[in-house]
């Protein structure tokens, strides 16, 4: 179930009761989530209890993951996501950094800002986390959603990928 319920302080929206944000439940595998990320990027397949597992190992080893969803309440569907991970740090006088990752919204609902609503609550996440950045990779054409949202360019992603 839910786990760490919080309320998400969002930000003034006008999607009524149709839509909710909450933090990731072991019911939204049945909820399309996987198939939410596969929007995004190759999710593979990945079985009700590999799911499970993978959720256990998140939640319950550590606060350090924090995964929103936004579900479409009326279709039962998992309709957007981000992530947050926190990392701790030397640098800085022992730093926190959030780095922000697996952000998706359902073809259908782009353009109604929900990316916009999941970075404010993962902002205010790693605000209360003591985070002093928030960080994020992400390809060429969405650079202009995310400056919206207030970030800017920093660096050059690097990235190498071992065998699988």
């Amino acid at each position: 179930s839910g786990r760490g319920a919080r309320p998400v302080s969002g930000m003034d929206h006008d999607y009524g009761p149709k839509y909710t944000m909450r933090p990731l439940a072991l019911e939204d595998y049945g909820k399309g989530y996987m198939r939410l990320l596969g929007q995004l990027t190759l999710a593979g397949e990945v079985s009700e209890a590999q799911f499970k597992l993978r959720f256990e190992e998140m939640f319950e080893r550590s606060s350090d993951y924090n995964i929103f969803v936004v579900e479409d309440v009326e279709a039962g569907k998992i309709v957007g996501t981000a992530t947050m991970v926190v990392e701790r740090k030397f640098l800085r006088g022992c730093a926190t950094v959030a780095h922000v990752e697996d952000v998706v919204i359902d073809e259908s609902c782009r353009g109604k800002n929900m990316g916009m609503w999941l970075l404010k609550e993962l902002e205010q996440v790693a605000t209360e986390r003591g985070c002093y950045k928030l960080i994020l990779d992400c390809v060429e054409g969405i650079v202009p959603f995310y400056e919206k949202c207030g970030y800017s360019r920093r660096g050059v992603q690097m990235a190498h990928y071992l065998a699988e």
